[in-house]
């Protein structure tokens, strides 16, 4: 009787042995279970923060290994409740708890932001809105929002100048406000005193400057002229002369597309019409680059006040210090025009 006993007890033990071990193996494999990748992919949560969202990334990107271990894991650790948005790097040599605990943490990974060749706010906020979880709209709105432009330190027209093209490091997830703090600081970091000093030399404001170089640069089709474009209207300036600037009156008549700068053109009344209006227009009419910007601070040294596009449709341009000879170049161009029925 004794040893029939024995023998129950050892077969109970044998079978919780047989139940622990089976059960430590099961949790062993769902926990070292990982991703078939052979390189990093990215999760991206949004505000919905939509958990058969998640899932369906985690299957359908990552290739999650154990779909159901994920989810059993994932509901222990209580992480559909927690979840966070972001844009989350999951890695060949991670494994899911650790997948699940980097979500559940917000542990994100950067986006490199890129604008450059930016020519209205509505383009800005269309690129950004593009590389960011902002909504576009929503962007738009703040962009065109004279109080908002004023709490940083602009008018609405001037606003597109605190955005300075390059490449940021940044969260997927940032808020429109982080966002608009993020440019402020770096429109400050990219404003040395020197740049300053040398703004000041020209007798422009860092924000004046910005408008020059937008003009400046719709004006070239190459970089290398910038500098030339940007001394060329300088003269002008400090001589009190109109602009007469033919990218501003394509901005004034709403128009970009225009080949052919017309006399009905140069009537339109507006303050961008710099034909019309002396001096520089209110705002940028694009978001000028570094490369904009630095030529306009590093202007070429010559006599240059008028500029004509070449009649050879190369997208350069003659320059002449006399009225005399830009009536010339302006007539071998406009006869090129006429010889190709170019009329708008």
């Amino acid at each position: 009787m004794v040893k029939k006993k024995r023998n129950i007890f050892l077969f109970i033990f044998l079978i919780l042995i047989l139940i622990a071990g089976g059960g430590y193996y099961y949790i062993n494999s769902i926990l070292s279970s990982g991703f078939d990748i052979d390189k990093t992919v990215y999760i991206y949560i949004d505000e919905s923060k939509n958990y058969d969202a998640v899932l369906t990334q985690i299957d359908t990107s990552a290739h999650v290994q154990n779909r159901e271990g994920f989810k059993q894991l994932a509901s222990y650790m209580k992480y559909p409740e927690s979840i966070k948005t972001g844009r989350y790097a999951i890695t060949p040599d991670m494994n899911i708890r650790q997948a699940i605990r980097m979500l559940q943490l917000g542990q994100q990974s950067p986006v490199r932001l890129t604008f450059n060749n930016i020519r209205l706010k509505k383009d800005l906020a269309k690129r950004i809105s593009e590389q960011l979880m902002l909504d576009e709209s929503e962007l738009i709105a703040v962009l065109n929002s004279p109080q908002k432009a004023l709490e940083y330190g602009f008018t609405e027209e001037t606003f597109g100048a605190m955005f300075i093209p390059n490449t940021y490091e940044t969260y997927w997830d940032t808020s429109a406000e982080n966002f608009l703090k993020r440019m402020k600081s770096e429109y400050n970091r990219f404003w040395t005193e020197e740049r300053k000093k040398k703004a000041s030399a020209q007798g422009l404001t860092p924000v004046e400057v910005s408008i020059l170089a937008s003009i400046v640069e719709e004006e070239c089709y190459f970089a290398d002229e910038y500098p030339t474009v940007a001394g060329l209207y300088l003269n002008r300036l400090k001589r009190g002369q109109l602009l007469q600037a033919d990218p501003t009156v394509k901005y004034a008549v709403g128009d970009f597309s225009l080949q052919r700068v017309l006399n009905r053109h140069l009537e339109v009344d507006s303050p961008y019409n710099t034909y019309k209006y002396q001096g520089l227009p209110p705002g940028p009419i694009r978001i000028p680059s570094i490369k904009g910007i630095d030529a306009v601070l590093n202007p070429a040294d010559h006599s240059y006040l008028y500029m004509c596009a070449k009649e050879d449709f190369s997208g350069r341009h003659n320059f002449a210090v006399t009225h005399a000879e830009h009536e010339r170049n302006a007539a071998r161009y406009r006869k090129a025009l006429n010889e190709r029925r170019i009329f708008r």
